[in-house]
């Protein structure tokens, strides 16, 4: 399996919406989501998962960003676990210190509500 990674570094991503980043940011931290706190960890995207990701779990949801992380710098609170599949997800057990963010970038909607991995990743 293809993880997509910077400098050697495995990349790791979180879907979240706009709003929910910006408040992320203005405290320092993101606690999680609905599904993240009832699941108890915050739920991460490898490159190669987040297609799948994004129409499973985000058809129809606009306003939404990606969110880049290398795999080490959320250590020692990231780890890999089965699921969808039985694929190897990453799973963050504290909240996603925002300071550890790459980049984020918006993203956009097909046409059948899909959002849609940035060019530059997929």
């Amino acid at each position: 399996m293809m993880r997509q990674t910077t400098q050697n570094a495995t990349l790791v991503f979180k879907i979240a919406t706009a709003t929910q980043w910006h408040n992320a940011v203005a405290s320092g931290a993101f606690a999680g989501s609905i599904d993240d706190l009832r699941d108890g960890y915050i739920h991460l995207s490898a490159g190669d998962q987040l297609s799948a990701t994004l129409a499973k779990h985000f058809r129809g949801q606009s306003d939404l960003v990606l969110i880049a992380f290398t795999a080490s710098s959320l250590a020692p609170s990231l780890r890999w676990e089965a699921s969808r599949g039985g694929d190897l997800f990453p799973h963050l057990y504290a909240p996603l210190a925002t300071l550890h963010a790459l980049w984020m970038k918006p993203l956009t909607l097909d046409a059948d509500g899909i959002p849609q991995v940035p060019e530059d990743l997929s």
